[in-house]
């Protein structure tokens, strides 16, 4: 029968810890520093013993009426980004189909030698 280690830390360690982790350090330098194997372990000490709480954390603080036009700007920009996906597409097939049709037939339909034949005809 093999005992299991469990791992105690005292509350001056997990202020070290934490006091370290505010100056600046990162969670998983921390665990590899001091062998903390515990996947959340130093963010709960962060969260009960921390002055400022987690660095990742964020507080959004608004009124209805800011959080409705964020909700709306969010939409156009996702509306948006479908139309750029679109136009994008459209654009590689046209160049596709331009130079197919340069292949085929043997002409430059770009627009320099559009603008070259068109001025031929009309002098």
């Amino acid at each position: 029968m093999t005992k299991t280690l469990i791992k105690r830390y005292s509350m001056a360690f997990k202020q070290h810890v934490v006091r370290e982790y505010e100056s600046g350090a990162k969670v998983y330098e921390l665990q590899r520093r001091y062998g903390i194997t515990g996947n959340g372990t130093i963010e709960r000490w962060v969260e009960s013993y921390g002055q400022e709480g987690l660095r990742s954390k964020v507080m959004r603080i608004q009124h209805i009426d800011e959080a409705n036009r964020v909700k709306e700007l969010e939409a156009q920009v996702k509306e948006l980004e479908s139309a750029l996906a679109q136009v994008t597409l459209d654009k590689i097939m046209y160049q596709a189909m331009v130079q197919v049709a340069e292949r085929e037939y043997g002409i430059d339909l770009k627009k320099k030698a559009v603008r070259k034949s068109s001025t031929k005809l009309t002098s």
